[in-house]
């Protein structure tokens, strides 16, 4: 931004300057008028009004703003997990509203119903994340009641979410079960039928960000489906189908260990849980899917209002499911599009974006920059220790800073004292704005 030189907005003229025409000189930056007044007002504060643009372009990268997430984590929470495009017109809708009867309707029956079919299941419903799924599901069924939870299973994950806590707000009491590494259906059936037990269901979770290895066991859903009270899984990423029917070929075998709802709703549990924002590649949201009953006695539970998404969240969801049931999921569902990509395109862009860069004069960037093969993750707590291979560009030194730097921010990653820039998590349509941003370094 080019200075003014005004000694009203400079103070040249020995006196403080106008608070007014310090903020309006800030106009550029697009920012309201109301909060360039409050950062005039505090560098003159400060005795530093010559700092007020620096001070308007800092406030205003700490709003929401796009990035090129280079990071070749598929899921990045701090970036918002499965990448989202959704639009739709400023009109009503019938969130509420049944078109049969005229009627007031179930803000759930829309997209309940879709992912019900998608699940195989008898019904589902839908809340803003699968942590409010948990809570909810073990509310309406366990409140007053004891819970058995295996010690293997009872997580910390994102956030300090643990299943302990959630139980205490829930009103349920947790029965630790079994081991921290070894949890068999005999150590369930002990909690289940022991003097003066009031178990009322059997929570399996899926670890989501860690994983044990070595002496371990645990019991599947299929074991526990056999116990006199209802299972239910949070199965955490939202796979919906371990066969991935979306994808050509056999499923990535990254994915072999994931638990799916569809498998985990036959093998016999009563209800799962996942998130939508991570592998299923939607808005942040949490499905409940299940038997009919129990799925009702959740909706009807008073934290289903405090718990229920907007029309924004439910019409994007919409459109997910249908995208999952017309499969044309890699044509409409980013995540999954950046999973099918094959290593040989990303390697090819990798070429294309090297030559971009030295064609312009790259300078230094150029010199130093090469096309390397590397190793993208799910991200997210989705298939804990497991990566894809990928392609991406490796260049000497730390330059995470300047490549946040640009108009778009390009979010990279260092390791072993270099950049590299996975090309597996950025869409093709900004391999410009990685030569623009890699040009810049030069």
């Amino acid at each position: 931004m080019t200075r003014t030189a005004d000694p009203d907005i400079a103070g040249a003229s020995g006196r403080p300057p106008s608070v007014d025409v310090l903020a309006r000189s800030l106009a550029a930056s697009g920012l309201p008028h109301p909060v360039l007044v409050d950062v005039a007002r505090a560098a003159i504060a400060d005795g530093r009004p010559d700092e007020a643009p620096a001070r308007a372009e800092a406030f205003r990268r700490t709003l929401l703003t796009p990035v090129v997430n280079a990071t070749g984590v598929l899921l990045h929470t701090n970036l918002g997990r499965a990448p989202v495009a959704h639009t739709q017109a400023a009109r009503a809708q019938t969130v509420e509203f049944d078109l049969a009867t005229g009627e007031r309707g179930s803000r759930q029956r829309a997209v309940g119903q879709l992912f019900a079919r998608l699940c195989d299941a008898e019904a589902a419903m839908v809340v803003n994340n699968n942590a409010a799924a948990v809570l909810l599901v073990v509310a309406a069924l366990a409140e007053g009641r004891e819970v058995a939870v295996s010690r293997g299973e009872s997580v910390e994950i994102g956030g300090a979410f643990r299943v302990p806590e959630v139980m205490e707000q829930s009103g349920a009491r947790l029965v630790d079960v079994g081991t921290t590494n070894r949890t068999r259906l005999a150590d369930y059936r002990r909690a289940v039928d022991r003097s003066g037990a009031d178990v009322a269901m059997v929570l399996k979770v899926h670890p989501s960000n860690y994983r044990v290895e070595g002496f371990v066991e645990d019991a599947p859903v299929s074991q526990l489906a056999t116990l006199e009270v209802p299972v239910v899984a949070d199965i955490g990423s939202g796979l919906l189908d371990a066969n991935v029917p979306w994808l050509k070929g056999a499923p990535p075998a990254w994915l072999a260990d994931e638990p799916a709802a569809l498998q985990t709703l036959a093998a016999g549990a009563s209800l799962v849980t996942f998130s939508a924002d991570k592998l299923l590649g939607g808005p942040q949201a949490g499905i409940i899917a299940g038997d009919a009953e129990l799925v009702a006695r959740c909706g009807a539970h008073p934290l289903a209002r405090a718990l229920r998404p907007g029309g924004l969240v439910l019409a994007a969801l919409q459109d997910l499911a249908l995208a999952y049931l017309r499969r044309d999921v890699t044509d409409h569902v980013p995540f999954w599009r950046m999973v099918a990509v094959p290593v040989s395109e990303l390697e090819e862009r990798a070429g294309n974006v090297i030559e971009q860069v030295g064609t312009a004069g790259g300078g230094a960037a150029s010199a130093g920059l090469r096309a390397v093969p590397t190793e993208a993750l799910p991200g997210a707590g989705s298939a804990p220790g497991i990566v894809m291979p990928s392609f991406g560009l490796q260049l000497d030194g730390d330059h995470l800073t300047a490549l946040r730097a640009g108009a778009l921010p390009v979010i990279a990653r260092v390791r072993d004292g270099r950049t590299v820039l996975d090309l597996r998590t950025v869409d093709p349509g900004d391999d410009q704005t990685v030569v623009d941003a890699l040009r810049a370094l030069g």
